[in-house]
């Protein structure tokens, strides 16, 4: 996927439905950015635990365990991965905007970026249902944002919260681990899910359903995969290396 939504070159059953996992969070993350621009929640706005606001939560910094409703720090202490702190997220945006946040994300996000085979089954952290073409839908908006202003996505792909360390689950620690609002920023991250060529700038996210998502604003890139296989160590080196042969294959020369 190029600037301009164009798909440089696809492989498999593009219209197949399949687990997103935690590849979710990009379009949970870009919904709550929509409530934030409709003036239905603030970024600054109590959400989670104590202390805790929107923001803490997007930044995975509100202190929630990973799978439960338990404060493990306090927030803005320490980077603790939590789908736990996506259900908070959710809860907030639904309570504020008076629906349901999958209805909330199907008005907000997936019918107006024609998403409509795509479905929320279950957790906003984890549960979209669908085909690898509305994965590319969503790939295009997060490289040329439409839904929300280029300030918004601007600071939500900053690294928020600097310098805090912690687990990205299924690679090990990172010190700093860094995130933006909803999105996992590469930066100087080794090893990493992303490919050595991936910029700096590279945010995106990688799901248990052996699925990723990233965009380079760099390269002028996005890339997006919908995997059949469970994540584990094949994707270590089968996902990196997919990231650099696009990039050789599809990035831009003034890179």
């Amino acid at each position: 996927m190029a600037a301009g939504g164009a798909v440089l070159e696809a492989r498999g059953d593009t219209a197949a439905a399949g687990g997103w996992a935690s590849v979710t969070k990009l379009a949970t993350a870009l919904a709550v950015l929509v409530a934030v621009e409709e003036g239905t929640v603030a970024l600054d706005d109590p959400a989670g635990p104590p202390g805790s606001t929107v923001r803490h939560l997007l930044a995975h910094a509100s202190g929630l365990a990973y799978d439960e409703d338990r404060v493990l720090a306090a927030p803005g202490e320490r980077r603790i991965y939590s789908n736990a702190g996506f259900d908070a997220l959710a809860a907030a945006v639904a309570e504020r905007a008076g629906m349901a946040f999958a209805a909330y994300l199907a008005e907000g996000v997936l019918a107006p970026l024609g998403m409509t085979a795509t479905r929320l089954e279950g957790s906003p952290a984890s549960g979209l249902i669908g085909p690898l073409d509305d994965m590319v839908r969503l790939a295009a908006e997060l490289l040329e944002p439409t839904l929300v202003s280029t300030a918004t996505m601007a600071e939500a792909t900053a690294v928020a919260f600097p310098g805090r360390r912690g687990i990205l689950p299924g690679w090990g620690p990172y010190d700093p681990l860094d995130w933006g609002l909803g999105f996992e920023i590469r930066d100087a991250k080794s090893p990493h899910w992303t490919g050595r060529g991936n910029s700096p700038a590279t945010f995106g996210h990688f799901g248990a359903s052996g699925s990723f998502l990233w965009v380079d604003p760099e390269a002028g890139l996005a890339c997006a995969v919908l995997s059949g296989r469970d994540f584990g160590p094949w994707a270590k080196e089968a996902w990196p290396a997919l990231s650099d042969a696009v990039l050789a294959a599809h990035a831009r020369p003034n890179r």
